[in-house]
Parts: C-alpha cells; sequence; structure tokens
C-alpha cells in the first residue's frame, strides 16, 4: 500500500508543479490584455500576434491547469450523497467515477483528436492570420495532453482511494 501511496504522490506532484508553472499565464494574460487595450485605444493598433497569445495563454491555464484543479477537488461535484458518506464510501465514488467516467472520457478524447492534432503536425500548422503566431500544432497538442495529465490525476485519485478501500480506517 505504500507503494501506492507513494505513486499516488508522485502523480500529485507532477501535476502540482504544472498546475504552479501554468498558473503564471493568468497573471501573464491580465498585463497582455491591458497592454492590447492600450495599443488599441492609445495608439491605434492591435498586433495580431498578442491577440493570438492571450488566447494561447488561456489554452495552456485551461488544459494543463485541469488536472492540478482535479487533484485540489476543485471541479464541480453533485453532493447531495458524497458528503454523508464515511472514508470508505468517498474512496468508493472516487475509485468507479474516476475508473468508469474519468478515464474512459480521457480515453475517447486522446482517440478522438490523435489524427487531428497529428493532421496538424504534419502541415506544421500556424495562424489564419499572415502576422499571428507559426504555432498552432502546438497548442492542438494540448488535446493529447490535457487527457493524459487528467489520466495520471485520475490513477493518483484511485490509488488513494484504493488504499482507503484496502485499510478500511476512517481518517480525521
Amino acid at each position: 500500500m505504500t507503494r501506492l501511496t507513494s505513486f499516488a504522490g508522485f502523480l500529485d506532484s507532477l501535476n502540482a508543479a504544472i498546475g504552479k508553472c501554468v498558473s503564471w499565464l493568468a497573471l501573464f494574460m491580465v498585463l497582455v490584455q491591458f497592454s492590447l487595450v492600450l495599443a488599441r485605444y492609445v495608439f491605434g493598433v492591435g498586433p495580431v500576434a498578442l491577440q493570438e497569445s492571450v488566447i494561447y495563454s488561456f489554452s495552456l491555464l485551461f488544459m494543463l491547469g485541469a488536472a492540478d484543479t482535479l487533484r485540489r477537488g476543485g471541479h464541480v461535484r453533485i453532493d447531495f450523497l458524497y458528503g454523508k458518506l464515511g472514508q470508505t464510501g468517498k474512496a468508493v465514488v472516487d475509485l468507479a467515477g474516476t475508473l468508469f467516467l474519468l478515464i474512459p472520457v480521457c480515453l475517447v478524447i486522446l482517440f478522438l483528436s490523435w489524427n487531428y492534432v497529428a493532421g496538424s503536425w504534419t502541415i506544421v500548422e500556424g495562424s489564419r492570420e499572415s502576422s499571428g503566431l507559426p504555432v498552432l500544432f502546438l497548442l492542438k497538442s494540448l488535446l493529447l495532453v490535457f487527457p493524459v495529465l487528467m489520466i495520471l490525476q485520475g490513477l493518483a485519485i484511485a490509488c488513494r482511494a484504493i488504499t482507503d478501500i484496502l485499510s478500511r480506517e476512517e481518517r480525521p
């Protein structure tokens, strides 16, 4: 059981580190958006690459930060039953939700996105705007990274749930 806990801890720390790094993108987005508004209304210019950088940053923040949000329990949960359960009951619900909902949905996203992302990499797809960012293929790659990170965090949740179920001990 300590191996499961260690593995879960490693996955948690991985997603926490990624989440901490991408959280700085929120500040970046605010500063760039402020600069864009200033540039447009004071100087009459609107650089397309900067506009796209805000969109790319938001995508990175959302897609790479989702697993850390899951780790923190920040996703929406319908809690009419879960809150009344003991630690073992919550562990069973977490395990079932992870195995029968989270991981299958993420696998479907991976499967359905693969050719789309591969096609983008094949042509090294860039922005449709001539002065836009030439790295759209990298942005589309997040469609593969997102479900992988979510699956990894789901495995951490499942490991903890299995440990809780097998130990049958209530934690404070």
